[in-house]
């Protein structure tokens, strides 16, 4: 593959797309309909800003989106109470198919929001963006509207390509630059010109979604790109500049749970002999260490980056959408 003609082919930046009004437009004329879906866990200090901007620039103002959805892993806080006050609709993921036993995780919320949500496209964006605006959205859509062969359209930020005066220096956050990338680099070279595979924004056609696997933890970000890639190419994606996220940054260690739990992921799709013994490696235990009082202690954390199976093989979702058609 071509990775530089694919990066010219396929990445956008979000002003291409600007012009809600035709978006809106265009949208209508092709009769679909799109959700966006905000998984949370105790985000009341960033959701209310998110709902009152998506709400009133994207429904509002242009009736880009049909829904607003939050699915939320069971805050304790007033993640809810903030996210209905300013009319998002608000779902807790153990409510939803209640017949399958409840699974905690960001993954589990993205998968739940497939049987929950309406929209031809889902919109997925994290909830604890700093400087939210409706380019996250608007700029995701676009690709997926003006382009039928799109079905996955990626985010990327913060230090992004400069489309004129040159070439800058872009990269993701760090667990994208030591795992993610030498991982891609050496058994998935097509995806790595995907400039950000870890990001938490991204919008997908239904009949992608609905179709593939999804870790409930860590890895399922790492693996929607491997799974769509392998059921229909690199033509399937796209990506957008977003120009910059702002947004809390983890501690190492927990970034250590986080590559532990891709790793997992990642390692069950991989394919052929000479991966054999690395498809079949179904370690759960990380083994961290810390220090305490001049001394050093070993700490296991039990880490299983269990799966939901494509929505399209549940019951209830098959039954629902008979009902619908």
């Amino acid at each position: 593959m071509d990775h530089n003609k694919w990066l010219q082919e396929n990445t956008y930046h979000h002003s291409a797309f600007a012009n809600i009004a035709d978006l809106v437009k265009q949208k209508e004329k092709k009769g679909c309909t799109i959700s966006l879906c905000i998984p949370t866990l105790n985000e009341e200090k960033t959701i209310g800003k998110e709902i009152i901007i998506f709400k009133s620039e994207l429904m509002n103002r242009f009736p880009l989106l049909d829904e607003i959805a939050v699915i939320d892993s069971g805050s304790k806080d007033k993640t809810l109470e903030i996210a209905a006050s300013y009319g998002a609709d608000v779902y807790l993921a153990s409510d939803i198919l209640p017949s399958i036993e409840n699974k905690k995780g960001k993954g589990e919320n993205l998968w739940k929001a497939i049987y929950q949500l309406k929209g031809d496209i889902i919109v997925y964006i994290d909830a604890d963006i700093k400087n939210i605006h409706p380019r996250f959205v608007y700029g995701l859509l676009g690709p997926l509207i003006c382009r039928d062969e799109v079905m996955y359209v990626k985010a990327f930020y913060d230090r992004p390509l400069a489309f004129s005066g040159g070439i800058r220096p872009t990269g993701g956050g760090r667990v994208t630059e030591i795992l993610i990338r030498p991982l891609f680099s050496l058994f998935y070279p097509d995806l790595t010109p995907i400039i950000q595979p870890l990001s938490g924004e991204y919008a997908v056609r239904r009949e992608v979604l609905e179709q593939i696997p999804f870790p409930i933890g860590y890895g399922v970000e790492t693996s929607h790109l491997i799974d769509v890639y392998q059921k229909w190419g690199m033509e399937a994606f796209a990506q957008t500049d977003l120009d910059q996220r702002v947004h809390r940054n983890q501690p190492t260690r927990d970034l250590g749970k986080m590559s532990f739990g891709i790793l997992q992921s990642f390692f069950k799709r991989l394919s052929g002999n000479q991966f054999k013994h690395l498809k079949n490696f179904n370690s759960q235990v990380l083994r961290q260490f810390q220090s305490q009082n001049n001394t050093f202690e070993a700490v296991e954390i039990n880490i299983k980056e269990e799966e939901r199976p494509p929505m399209i093989t549940i019951p209830e979702y098959i039954e629902k959408k008979k009902k619908l058609k």
